[in-house]
């Protein structure tokens, strides 16, 4: 069967900790990333440094009331246990969720682009959007060309990212008419990663969640204390 979400409840719960492959552990905290303009409730999600301007990316088939909705990442810091304390903590974007409605998540799905269908999916396998340039971002549809010069390594995205210094990259850019986008770095950098639609008891939309794999899911886990592996699983990947 295809991948299955595990609890992200816990992932924005301050001080969740977990084990990170044979050596490391995690501590999770929730970072809020700013509140993002949805003019449409058209939502996209890709790697703005490849993807934002080219027309090659849609929206997912779920839209939302158009609005202004928070976006928060839970944020990895990773130690070895018995090291000395770094300088700078290393920092990861574990998952990060555009949140539509703040209730209870009941049940979780995977959010499509036109043309996809679970049904096609194999053992393990999922639907995510691909990333190049170790970054990936949320935005409304109608701002697909509100931010010029972003593949040509100028504009507000790149101000926006080169603005926060040093991690947990994670920003507002504010593009042309009133258009934002919400950016993060995107767990340990390139691969292809699942966005999940969370919805209440009621059906409605609570959030959207990009996972970014940094935290083991339960299978994963259970496999690296088996095997010694490391963090990571590899796993079969459908991307647009």
């Amino acid at each position: 069967m295809p991948i299955t979400a595990p609890d992200y409840s816990r992932y924005f719960t301050d001080g969740t900790s977990f084990a990170c492959g044979r050596d490391m552990t995690g501590t999770l905290s929730a970072v809020r990333v700013g509140e993002l303009a949805l003019s449409t409730g058209q939502v996209v999600a890709c790697d703005p440094f490849v993807y934002l301007g080219s027309g090659d990316v849609e929206p997912f088939t779920v839209a939302v009331e158009p609005g202004r909705y928070a976006v928060d990442a839970a944020v990895a810091t990773l130690v070895r246990p018995g090291a000395e304390p770094e300088s700078r903590p290393h920092t990861r974007v574990a998952a990060v969720r555009l949140v539509i409605r703040d209730v209870e998540v009941a049940g979780w799905e995977l959010a499509l682009l036109p043309g996809q269908d679970p049904a096609e999916l194999g053992e393990e396998e999922y639907f995510g959007y691909g990333v190049d340039a170790g970054t990936g971002c949320f935005y409304d549809a109608s701002a697909e060309n509100a931010f010029p010069g972003t593949q040509e390594e100028k504009g507000a995205v790149w101000a926006a990212m080169e603005s926060v210094g040093h991690g947990p990259y994670v920003f507002m850019a504010q593009g042309e008419d009133g258009h934002n986008l919400a950016g993060f770095t995107s767990g340990w950098g390139d691969g292809s990663y699942p966005t999940w639609i969370g919805r209440a008891a009621d059906g409605s939309v609570a959030c959207f969640l990009t996972d970014f794999f940094v935290v083991p899911h339960e299978s994963e886990s259970e496999s690296e204390t088996e095997t010694g592996a490391g963090a990571g699983a590899e796993t079969e990947v459908q991307a647009p």
